[in-house]
């Protein structure tokens, strides 16, 4: 069962119905029960390896919280080995023996190993690191150990995050769970608003600019560099509505019940470095990464070396990399996110020197808007590794976005130098074309006004008449394009 679904919406208004009609005492097991049968839409049979995970960790958090010394660290590590093995058996087995058997070849070697026809069970690096924060926050004292199995099943498990995030602490979570939540109006509403939103972005942007995306990421050998080019700003532009509008939707209908999860975006394109950048995308796996890979690493001594800073940067995001998919394009696109920000902190002193002297800092607003755009095109180039199928396409895009550009700059007010760069007869209908940038332009305008308040709550200020057309205009978008099958979330395969 995915957000954008028929399915879907039947299932949270009759749970959402429920949920509001039973006594509070109830409620947890109403969700705990949604949520399996939310899990279950997927592989049923999964179910049985979270619920594994869910008993390992629930008695270890009571154990790490009754010990002390080695056993209180021992019982951290038997939490740790048991869901970083599940994770790795099922997500990374086969790309380690597909390495193996790649070696192999190489040095002439005739026996190969044999690859284990396995599905990847859904969200499991989301809900793998999720539990993993509560047993690390046990263990260092800032989380009492839940002892009320239900609850910390539910904790692990709730539907809204439970596939693609955001990855919640147990601190801003588990409480949540055990207080009484009533029937708010204004709360229901602006988290509907809310999931409206994230509707939006996912099947009016994102879904439309899949199309065009699609077929040039399918195929780069056939396109020149414009054309490169613009498919990869437009992926870049789809990642984003694709992730934050299954954020919107996981919060708002969250919020509709009162539970508060974390944000997982803050305007990221906006941007104005790539450290700022992933301050401010995926914020629930940054801080998660921050706080339980970088920190112990880099500051494990009390003054470390900016060698060892560096390192501890450049592992963060291989990690990174890695958590995102078993491919050497993610592990590439991890290392360049590192490589970034560490020629960034290499390099500060003399960039803003080279800044003063050619006083490019008189002039603040153009100089924010260079970083930004700067930011941006190392961003796309990151995102680059994350969309190919092969290294190879990877680098022919890198060594070829620029053919073709100089006819295409040439003969920029032409109609026929468009026509061609967006081959519409190849990739979209001039109808589906006028829908995408409607769509840009719409979630850029939000943004920019987004700034101080969100979307949703800068309509509440506006007329009555302005609020009621931008409600019926979204619904009835999304509704008409919404299409019978209904595309997943790219983070689902995660």
């Amino acid at each position: 069962m995915i957000f954008n679904s028929i399915q879907f919406v039947l299932f949270f208004i009759v749970i959402t119905t429920a949920y509001f009609l039973i006594p509070h005492r109830f409620r947890w097991l109403l969700l705990l029960l949604a949520s399996c049968y939310f899990y279950m839409a997927f592989i049923p049979i999964y179910i049985l390896i979270l619920a594994g995970t869910i008993i390992i960790d629930y008695f270890a958090g009571i154990l790490i919280e009754n010990s002390e010394g080695k056993r209180k660290r021992l019982f951290l590590i038997i939490s740790i080995i048991s869901n970083i093995g599940i994770l790795a058996f099922f997500k990374y087995f086969n790309f380690f023996i597909d390495n193996i058997n790649h070696f192999a070849n190489l040095i002439h070697w005739n026996y190969s190993l044999s690859l284990l026809s396995i599905l990847l069970p859904i969200g499991l690096s989301f809900h793998t690191f999720q539990a993993l924060s509560y047993t690390i926050e046990v263990y260092r004292g800032k989380q009492k150990a839940e002892r009320h199995f239900g609850i910390y099943a539910l904790y692990v498990m709730f539907y809204p995050q439970l596939v693609a995030g955001p990855i919640e602490r147990p601190q801003n979570l588990l409480h949540q769970f055990h207080e009484k939540q009533s029937f708010d109006v204004a709360r229901v509403t602006e988290g509907l608003k809310r999931m409206t939103w994230g509707f939006f972005k996912k099947i009016v942007v994102a879904d439309q600019l899949a199309m065009i995306v699609n077929i040039v990421y399918a195929n780069p050998h056939g396109f020149n560099g414009p054309t490169l080019i613009m498919a990869t700003v437009l992926f870049a532009i789809q990642l984003y509505c694709d992730f934050s509008g299954y954020s919107d939707i996981a919060l708002g209908s969250a919020q509709v019940m009162g539970i508060r999860l974390m944000e997982n975006f803050e305007r990221p394109y906006f941007s104005k470095s790539i450290a700022e950048f992933w301050r401010r995308w995926h914020i629930s796996l940054s801080s998660w990464l921050r706080d339980y890979v970088y920190y112990p690493i880099a500051f494990h001594s009390k003054n470390p070396t900016r060698a060892k800073l560096y390192v501890a940067i450049i592992f963060t995001f291989f990690l990174s990399g890695l958590w995102h998919g078993a491919g050497w394009n993610y592990v590439i696109m991890g290392l360049v996110f590192g490589f970034y920000i560490s020629f960034s902190e290499i390099t500060k002193k003399y960039r803003n020197a080279f800044i003063v002297k050619i006083k490019l800092n008189n002039y603040p607003t153009l100089l924010r808007y260079l970083r930004i755009i700067t930011t941006f095109v190392l961003v796309c180039i990151g995102w680059i590794f994350f969309r190919v199928k092969t290294i190879g396409d990877a680098w022919y895009i890198l060594t070829h976005w620029w053919v073709g550009l100089g006819d295409f700059l040439t003969h920029l007010y032409s109609y026929y130098t468009w026509k061609n760069l967006f081959s519409l007869s190849r990739l979209i209908t001039k109808s589906d074309f006028i829908i995408c940038i409607l769509g840009v332009a719409v979630l850029f305008l939000a943004d920019m006004a987004g700034r101080r308040l969100a979307i949703w709550k800068i309509l509440s200020t506006k007329p009555w008449y302005v609020r009621w057309f931008w409600y019926y205009a979204t619904t009835l978008a999304i509704v008409i394009l919404a299409r019978l099958g209904a595309q997943e979330f790219i983070y689902f395969q995660f």
